[in-house]
């Protein structure tokens, strides 16, 4: 069959279209096909049904209008009897659709510059479409392209395939990119948006460092060494912590390169900013140590609960462990996800003397003993008068300087001060209205039940309805540092678990739930041997 020049050119232009869109060439005849129909209504009637067809092959165009088989024909536009359609189609039923075919048109200059806008409206919709679905799963990824232009600030990136942004607090400090310049940046959002698909880029996100050690560190790549935290002051400093699957591996050797060949081209690419290597490790307290390098650290103390951890490093090492204006400590808190208090041995030494004479004063206080005494039972590492009442006396009496007759009477006072504080307690508890069945819950002290009555948890059933970070406390991040929130039992060094477990115990009382519930879901079968109790 010979193809008409107009048919030709029909499909050329698809064709053409679909190659600079990069988009499939049967949505740009659908298009077509959509145009046209939309013209053709405006010249049959905008109620009529027509339809435009493209042969892919060919590029003939065949126009028909789709007709309603109807018993009485109301409208003749639309509708077409039984009788005339059974003519057409005998098979013709009512509610059936009939194709008739429409003569070919001329379109005038209206027509055709309505058929070009929806021609022009669908290949953009198409072209985001494919847009979207390419780079949707490119978020992670390192890009690259030039700069098409800058406007505010934002650089608007030509990927080739596509535009993407990289606003102004996602560049580097100090950065200026000009028309023309070829720009790497990390993919770390795609939206859909009515504008078209919105690919956004940034060179300060830390998985952009990550990304580009991937690229230089062939270990990284292949999955030897693996990179478990980064953190950034984008454009000055940064710290990655790197570990390795083989022991034969050093990971912070096989980062830095030859002669630093590796992480010099990765500071190249950030603009010189400073990149310390951490060796990372499971233990929290020797992460910490390293993260902290070059500072030398002498002494960790570690609170799980608030997720806070103490630095004790030498006088001279303050200002290095602190870093310019505090980063070495902030990047180190970043990447180990832990607050991070840093103490000179001065100041701890400081802190210990304090902490040792109010220790001395409060058994002063207690046991109306001398200075003597109470500096001696606190050396001995006695924390509290609690522990003073609960210790066997054998133990105090072998404390040098004791006798059997001062250790019972030292027990005895102790003993006499927890009875007395234990009445001043109750008699608080009672006015803050606390009720007794509280008490009565296991574990609940009498000095919980005062901080219980404070808070206005005064019956069992306001226990049993908080939740564990109610008694606990809970901690918050916040533009990269943590915020710890207080808890109702602040003060008592509860543990999570223990703080579950009284409001379990609450609710058993409540008649909430079982005590069944809080039985151990397995007990070993009658004649099963129990298992060997772990040698220490």
């Amino acid at each position: 069959m010979a193809v008409s020049a107009n048919r030709l050119e029909l499909l050329q232009i698809a064709e053409a279209v679909a190659r600079e869109k990069s988009i499939d060439k049967g949505i740009v005849i659908t298009a077509m096909e959509d145009a046209i129909q939309k013209a053709a209504r405006s010249r049959y009637g905008s109620e009529t049904e027509v339809r435009a067809e493209i042969n892919p092959k060919t590029g003939e165009l065949r126009l028909s209008r789709l007709l309603l088989v109807v018993e009485t024909v109301e409208n003749e536009a639309t509708q077409i009897s039984i009788e005339d359609a059974r003519r057409k189609n005998p098979a013709a039923q009512v509610g059936d659709y009939i194709a008739e075919a429409l003569p070919p048109l001329e379109y005038g200059r209206i027509a055709a510059q309505s058929a070009k806008q929806v021609i022009v409206q669908k290949v953009r919709e198409a072209e985001r479409d494919r847009q979207y679905q390419e780079y949707k799963d490119r978020i992670g990824e390192i890009v690259s392209g030039l700069v098409k232009r800058v406007e505010y600030g934002n650089v608007v990136v030509d990927l080739g395939r596509g535009e993407a942004i990289v606003r102004r607090d996602e560049l580097l400090p100090r950065e200026v990119f000009r028309n023309g310049d070829r720009v790497r940046a990390y993919v770390y959002d795609v939206r859909r948006e009515p504008r078209g698909p919105q690919i956004f880029l940034s060179r300060t996100h830390p998985q952009f460092m990550s990304k580009l050690f991937a690229q230089e560190v062939p270990e990284i790549y292949d999955g030897i060494v693996e990179i478990k935290a980064v953190a950034r002051d984008p454009g000055s400093r940064a710290k990655i912590a790197v570990s390795s699957r083989d022991s034969s591996v050093d990971p912070v050797g096989a980062c830095v390169g030859m002669r630093g060949s590796r992480v010099q081209a990765v500071v190249n690419e950030l603009g010189g900013e400073k990149i310390d290597i951490i060796l990372w490790s499971p233990d929290v307290a020797t992460f910490v140590v390293n993260a902290l390098a070059p500072a030398e650290v002498v002494k960790v103390v570690l609170d799980e609960q608030r997720e806070r951890i103490e630095v004790v490093v030498p006088d001279a090492q303050l200002s290095l462990a602190i870093g310019r204006r505090g980063q070495n400590v902030r990047l180190a808190s970043q990447l180990t996800g832990w607050d991070i208090d840093i103490l000179t041995e001065q100041e701890e030494s400081e802190r210990r003397q304090k902490e040792f004479a109010e220790r001395s004063k409060l058994f002063m206080e207690a046991l109306d003993v001398d200075e003597m005494v109470a500096q001696l039972l606190t050396s001995e590492g006695f924390g509290s008068i609690e522990e003073l009442a609960l210790v066997p006396v054998d133990e105090l009496a072998n404390i040098e300087g004791f006798d059997a007759d001062t250790a019972a009477e030292l027990q005895t006072r102790a003993k006499d001060y927890l009875a007395e504080l234990e009445a001043q307690l109750d008699a608080k508890r009672k006015e803050l209205g606390v009720e007794d069945a509280l008490r009565e819950v296991p574990g609940v002290t009498t000095s919980m039940l005062v901080a219980f009555g404070e808070n206005s948890v005064k019956t069992v059933e306001d226990l049993a309805g908080c939740t564990t970070d109610d008694l606990t406390g809970w901690v918050e991040r916040k533009d990269g540092e943590s915020v710890r929130q207080p808890g109702i039992l602040d003060g008592f060094e509860i543990e999570r678990e223990e703080a579950e477990a009284l409001i379990m115990q609450a609710r058993v009382k409540a008649g909430w739930i079982d005590a069944a519930a809080l039985a151990p879901a397995e007990t070993p079968a009658e004649g099963a041997e129990e298992p060997a109790e772990a040698q220490s």
